[in-house]
């Protein structure tokens, strides 16, 4: 007589099941984004860091000193990279909905599996630019290291949650308007623009900067130049951006378990 399965064992069969599911969505996304070789892979990966030094470049060639009288490459990186990582994290989120949507007529296949999926891959894709960056800084005799790193990585984690959070939002909306894909780049563009990668916020008029300070991405970046220089002057509502990131995630949650179910 065969011994009756454990609770213990079963949960465990059960996460090991799901391992396999996220691990074979990992490997089916990175081969459709990035082709069989791995120099797909490398161009997706050196892709941010090439449009962070466009636009060092672009400042050099303007003769435009850093706004917080650092190198003009850390100023830029400061606050492209955590823009970034909030830009590409929300939006791949629904662009691998799009892509692999037939995957979902496989009943263990769920659009938070593909959400997931994706966001490691991101945030690997990022974990190593910002591994490149750091590396060519060093090459040119630039410092990287921020005087706070705790309060740097804080900074970068708070983008990824955003990003997640927005991302899970996205494929609400997605699942009854397939439209917004092109909305929310544009939208993307325009935060990007506004949150103060290529200039410091509070150096603006009051009444702008405290419209901006809604954005929730402005405070991400000003959390990390915070990290380089603690005496720029500016003030981070930390659980403003908290509240924006978990928040964002329990709705986008609260919509798959609901919207995006029922449209399926």
């Amino acid at each position: 007589m065969l011994p009756p399965t454990s609770p213990i064992s079963t949960k465990r069969s059960d996460l090991a099941v799901y391992a396999e599911v996220i691990r074979a969505l990992m490997l089916r996304d990175m081969r459709t984004r990035f082709g069989a070789s791995y120099w797909g892979y490398v161009v997706v990966v050196l892709w941010p860091v090439a449009h962070i030094f466009l636009m060092v470049t672009i400042m050099l060639f303007r003769n435009m000193p850093s706004p917080m009288g650092n190198n003009p490459i850390l100023f830029v990186a400061t606050g492209a990279v955590p823009a970034l990582v909030f830009q590409y994290t929300s939006r791949e989120a629904m662009k691998a909905i799009l892509v692999n949507r037939p995957l979902m007529y496989y009943p263990q296949v769920k659009s938070f599996d593909i959400m997931i999926a994706r966001f490691i891959v991101e945030t690997v894709k990022g974990f190593q630019g910002l591994l490149i960056i750091i590396g060519i800084l060093l090459l040119l005799g630039v410092d990287p290291m921020p005087e706070d790193p705790a309060r740097a990585i804080e900074g970068y984690l708070m983008a990824l949650l955003l990003g997640l959070g927005m991302g899970a939002i996205n494929i609400g909306i997605m699942s009854f308007f397939p439209g917004w894909l092109w909305g929310y780049i544009v939208l993307s563009i325009l935060l990007y623009m506004t949150s103060g990668v290529f200039f410091l916020p509070h150096m603006l008029p009051t009444e702008i900067y405290d419209l901006l300070k809604w954005n929730p991405v402005v405070q991400i970046i000003e959390w990390v130049r915070l990290a380089y220089n603690p005496s720029l002057g500016i003030t981070v509502d930390y659980f403003y951006v908290m509240a924006w990131g978990s928040g964002s995630l329990c709705l986008g949650l609260l919509m798959e378990r609901t919207v995006v179910r029922r449209f399926q």
